[in-house]
């Protein structure tokens, strides 16, 4: 059943236009979903989740790092409440876009020790090179030794590992066989198996050229080698491409024993619903925006309702979409507005500035198609918070 729809159509407000119209926005339907997750789920679904930054603290944000820790926590209670597990300090967690790795560490600590006080909730966390500058980067032994470092880090939090992609290796990688040295090494000495995560240029383009090539079809048949030749060190791979027919055709190649994680914030939908030859579970930084939604929809899908699964999830994508257009790095703007309109924080400010990124169009864009979508948990807070972000960028109420 679908959850009901309820009217909201005495609450309006001034949105600007493409066209520099300022046009009366009046909402359109609110749909309510539970706050926990009701039954059970038959996809491993992970919301890569955002950082709550400390508006108070008394720093430079384009240089330090200032983190609400409780309300960074209380987050991620909500997403497992939600029966989702989390995917900490990865680049929606701001990761290499103003998290640096001792906060990073920092957060995975807070995360993990959270999740264990819950009976052991699913959090698994970034792994990666990025405390090792790109230009410091002299040869492959420096990469392993950072991701060795890291990797350590974590294990020794009591945590599971994601093995983010690493700038240093995208600069100094150049053959298929270099790209096996440091993987091969670096899974051969990891408690648990880990997940894979590619991540396109899109994302960071310091990672263009990943696997050591341009040609994503030699690139595609380097990753598939490496993996399926570690499956045993695997969990799963993430796909961060943004194109569905690529992650069907490797979900396809991989080791029966290794999951597919869609990445893929464009076309999630259907690469979750999956056809009769297979299916991808989640690993998404879409679902920290719209987790209710996502929690519901996927409970749906479970009980064999694909129908009601569309329903739900399919008005969200073109949000995702939105959220996500190029430049597709400047989306974590995004996801922390829908946390802001959400009531999840109480201010639109982000670590390292990160707020000022999208565009006052964008944002109002973002607001309708939520509204669309029925993903404004309270639409009264959300059109006040909209109208005073509006207000403060020279469009009054």
């Amino acid at each position: 059943m679908n959850k009901p729809v309820l009217p909201i159509s005495s609450l309006s407000l001034k949105l600007p236009t493409a066209d520099r119209r300022i046009e009366d926005y009046r909402l359109a339907a609110s749909r309510t979903f539970p706050a926990k997750l009701e039954g059970t789920l038959n996809r491993v679904a992970f919301s890569a989740a955002h950082t709550v930054s400390d508006p108070l603290a008394d720093g430079d944000p384009w240089l330090t790092s200032a983190v609400d820790w409780d309300r960074t926590i209380a987050f991620r209670e909500h997403i497992w409440d939600l029966g989702l597990g989390v995917a900490e300090a990865m680049d929606t967690a701001q990761r290499g876009m103003g998290l640096d790795w001792p906060t990073s560490l920092e957060l995975i600590q807070r995360s993990v020790r959270a999740a264990k006080a819950r009976g052991g909730a699913l959090v698994f966390s970034g792994a990666g090179t990025d405390h090792l500058a790109v230009e410091d980067a002299g040869n492959l032994d420096d990469v392993i030794r950072a991701y060795e470092e890291q990797i350590a880090a974590v294990e020794k939090a009591g945590g599971r590992i994601i093995l983010m992609a690493s700038r240093a290796l995208a600069k100094l990688g150049r053959s298929a066989d270099d790209y096996a040295k440091v993987y091969n090494r670096v899974l051969s000495q990891v408690r648990e198996p880990v997940i894979i995560h590619w991540l396109g240029d899109m994302f960071d383009p310091a990672l263009a050229n990943y696997w050591g090539t341009a040609n994503l079809d030699t690139a595609m048949d380097i990753a598939v080698g490496i993996i399926n030749a570690n499956a045993a060190k695997i969990d799963g791979v993430k796909v961060s491409l943004l194109d569905k027919q690529r992650e069907i055709d490797m979900r396809r190649r991989l080791d029966e024993n290794v999951k597919m994680y869609t990445g893929d914030d464009f076309n999630y939908a259907e690469l979750i619903a999956g056809d009769d030859k297979g299916f991808s579970h989640a690993l998404l930084g879409i679902f920290d925006a719209i987790a209710p939604a996502a929690s519901y929809a996927l409970s749906r899908l479970a009980a064999g309702d694909e129908a009601g699964f569309h329903d739900v999830l399919g008005p969200t994508v073109p949000l995702s979409r939105h959220i996500f257009k190029a430049p597709t790095r400047f989306y974590k703007t995004g996801i922390v507005f829908m946390a802001y309109l959400n009531g999840h924080q109480d201010h639109f400010t982000m670590v390292g500035g990160q707020e000022s990124t999208r565009s006052t169009l964008h944002l109002a864009e973002l607001f309708r198609l939520a509204d669309k979508a029925g993903l404004l948990s309270n639409p009264e807070l959300a059109t006040r918070r909209m109208k005073t972000v509006l207000a403060t960028r020279g469009i009054e109420p």
